[in-house]
């Protein structure tokens, strides 16, 4: 009896640990969260992203800024009461004044966690992303892309319980530090919330169905797009390449806190 009763303490210590840790993205707060209604909603056991929204599970997941691997049972999510305010969602400004004179200009804003792509001033396309974590902040300031690689790999990082270098598809760099650490825009995973070492990370649904298999389908190739439109006209042949026309790079704002979003 004294046997079984420590069991169960244990079990339930477990599960209350396992509860703390659930990610409730509604707590990871962003400037543009107040220009759309929504409310929060945890998914139950055998829901997904598909069969609750349709076709506009895209924005869905655009708006939390987050990939479908990381929407499970038991996280808590933005969703809108109107499904068409987020629309091919972007809190990116459509023009942007400063890079009116730019054919390729790029604007990061930690704030928003999102990225913006722009000719002339004008917005072609925005993409999500996950930034540096608390005390791996990605720096603010001007940059401009320096050099590519569609294959890299980290030299510090590993996927999770392997030993597989951490794949950096589609990368481009930024900035690198007097100590030679390199900061770069690449594929990788979106939790929905700041996570990386500093690197910006869009999505990569190939890498993530490779390395992780799910999901079954990939879909979402934001990495890609970017890498293909910054190194145009270059035809990719995946080796590294140090980029000559270098288009700038502009980082704003403060990441919301990574902390902040566990539900408790």
């Amino acid at each position: 009896m004294k046997r079984l009763l420590i069991l169960f303490i244990l079990f339930l210590t477990s599960s209350f640990s396992e509860a703390k840790t659930v990610p409730s993205l509604c707590k990871t707060n962003h400037p543009s969260d107040t220009q759309i209604e929504w409310e929060c909603r945890s998914l139950r056991e055998g829901e997904t992203l598909e069969g609750l929204f349709s076709d506009k599970w895209k924005d869905v997941v655009r708006f939390n800024r987050v990939d479908r691997r990381h929407v499970y049972p038991g996280i808590s999510i933005k969703v809108p009461k109107r499904l068409d305010d987020i629309k091919d969602f972007t809190p990116m400004p459509q023009y942007y004044q400063p890079s009116e004179s730019e054919p390729k200009f790029i604007v990061v804003n930690l704030s928003e966690q999102f990225l913006g792509a722009y000719e002339y001033g004008h917005l072609v396309f925005s993409v999500p992303i996950a930034t540096g974590e608390k005390g791996n902040e990605t720096p603010n300031g001007e940059f401009k892309i320096t050099a590519f690689n569609s294959n890299h790999k980290s030299s510090l990082y590993f996927i999770e319980k392997t030993e597989i270098p951490y794949p950096m598809n589609y990368g481009l760099r930024f900035y690198t530090t007097k100590n030679g650490v390199s900061y770069w825009i690449h594929g990788r995973d979106l939790p929905g919330y700041p996570a990386s070492h500093g690197c910006i990370g869009l999505y990569d649904e190939e890498m993530q169905k490779k390395y992780y298999g799910y999901p079954k389908n990939p879909v979402l190739e934001d990495a890609k797009i970017l890498f293909e439109w910054v190194i145009s006209p270059f035809v990719d042949d995946g080796k590294f390449h140090i980029l000559k026309d270098r288009p700038k790079m502009l980082i704003i704002g403060d990441a919301p806190d990574s902390k902040t979003n566990i539900r408790h």
